[in-house]
């Protein structure tokens, strides 16, 4: 069974959320066990989110981005706040709350967003060691 987005998601991707927000929802829909109901909200300030990701049990996150810094730690930034829901969204459904999994460190703690040589990567936060690029992680399989 495939994990690709939720209908609708890829015409809200390509029309209204920023590239710097795509990477990170691609990677929660490809590989995360909840997907979240995304809603743009109604934004007035740079201090607002802009995107509200919903869980299952209808709990919401907002994701904003963040003045200053250059894409790709714009990318990592929100990376790391979609990463924030989804452990949260795990745990709310009785799932191990570790998202995403370190492939070296199984059932020990997620991958950390990070910027190495200028690109936004997922990395295991105790070797360093780069995982994927945020954008790039495989589908789950089941």
């Amino acid at each position: 069974m495939t994990r690709g987005h939720e209908p609708g998601l890829n015409r809200l991707m390509d029309k209204v959320l920023p590239a710097t927000l795509q990477p990170a929802l691609k990677d929660l829909y490809a590989n995360c066990a909840v997907r979240p109901t995304v809603r743009l909200a109604d934004v007035r300030s740079w201090e607002e989110p802009f995107v509200w990701l919903h869980a299952p049990d209808g709990s919401g996150q907002g994701v904003q981005i963040r003045r200053g810094g250059d894409t790709p730690h714009q990318v990592a930034d929100l990376a790391d706040q979609v990463q924030e829901w989804a452990v949260e969204a795990l745990w709310l459904e009785g799932l191990p709350a570790v998202w995403p999994e370190c492939p070296a460190h199984p059932d020990t703690h997620p991958l950390s967003a990070t910027v190495t040589g200028g690109v936004a990567v997922w990395a295991c936060p105790q070797t360093k060691t780069v995982i994927a690029a945020i954008g790039g992680l495989p589908e789950r399989n089941g």
